[in-house]
């Protein structure tokens, strides 16, 4: 019985070091959900992918600084600089980072921006949006 259950732990623990994660790239209404609507983000996108690391493009951090002063946006930030920040070199806004870098990446964009969830999913991407106010839900594939 004893090596069977280190035969699982093992197992557990090399799947954790060999599965790659799955790469979610946050726009801004992303990162104002948890405050918004008090869900917790994290929690949600485990449920929904398992393991993933979480991205900000910079430029989407900077659009955040530029809205008002409110506590959401504030806390927005703060959630913001928790996550690998990447750089969108000669983007012309911050949608169009977005999309260029889950295209060269594959990561799935967290949104509820309609005109950029079709983009994504016009590129062959993947998105997940606030559905119900609640919880987040994965948009089928081709579909937004």
């Amino acid at each position: 019985m004893k090596i069977i259950q280190i035969l699982i732990y093992i197992t557990l623990v090399f799947t954790k070091i060999l599965m790659p994660k799955t790469l979610v790239l946050l726009d801004t209404n992303a990162l104002l959900m948890p405050f918004q609507f008090g869900i917790n983000l994290e929690k949600e996108l485990e449920r929904l992918l398992g393991g993933c690391e979480i991205i900000v493009l910079s430029e989407v951090s900077k659009e955040i600084a530029k809205l008002n002063k409110s506590r959401h946006s504030k806390a927005a930030l703060r959630l913001a600089a928790k996550y690998r920040t990447v750089e969108c070199e000669s983007c012309p806004s911050v949608d169009a980072g977005i999309q260029k870098l889950a295209k060269k990446t594959g990561a799935v964009v967290v949104t509820n921006d309609r005109e950029l969830q079709k983009k994504i999913v016009s590129d062959g991407g993947r998105v997940i949006s606030l559905r119900g106010g609640n919880h987040l839900v994965m948009a089928p594939h081709g579909a937004s």
